[in-house]
Formats: structure tokens, sequence, C-alpha cells
């Protein structure tokens, strides 16, 4: 009856240990949301734009050769 009683107890107590820790992965996934939607807010006031690259131009001289009147 005792090694039973102290096997439930150590279940228990691993129990409480993966609860909590899984609390603190929640906590942690709750402030990354806040600070998501705090930035989304921000961003509809400030509309910054940025482009990790942008297609030439169709004016652009990448291909041209330029003459100069010298």
């Amino acid at each position: 009856m005792r090694n039973e009683s102290e096997s439930i107890e150590k279940l228990l107590v691993s129990l409480i240990k993966m609860v909590g820790k899984t609390n603190e992965k929640v906590d942690e996934l709750t402030k990354r949301v806040r600070q998501l939607e705090i930035a989304s807010k921000e961003q509809k006031y400030n509309r910054v734009y940025s482009f990790i690259a942008e297609p030439p131009s169709p004016s652009s001289s990448f291909g041209k050769k330029e003459y100069s009147n010298q």
C-alpha cells in the first residue's frame, strides 16, 4: 500500500510539473499574440510598407546601353 501511495504521489508531482510547463508556454504564446495585435493596430495608423524586392520598372535602364553626346 505504501509503495502504491508513493507512486501516485510521484505521478501527481509529475503531472503538476507538466501542467506548469504547459501554462508557461501558453502564457508566452499569449504574450506573442498580444504583441502581434498591437503591431497590427499600429500599422493601421502608420501605414509603412516594405518590400523584400521590387520588380524592375519598364523605364529602368537595365540591359540598355546608354550613349553620351560627347
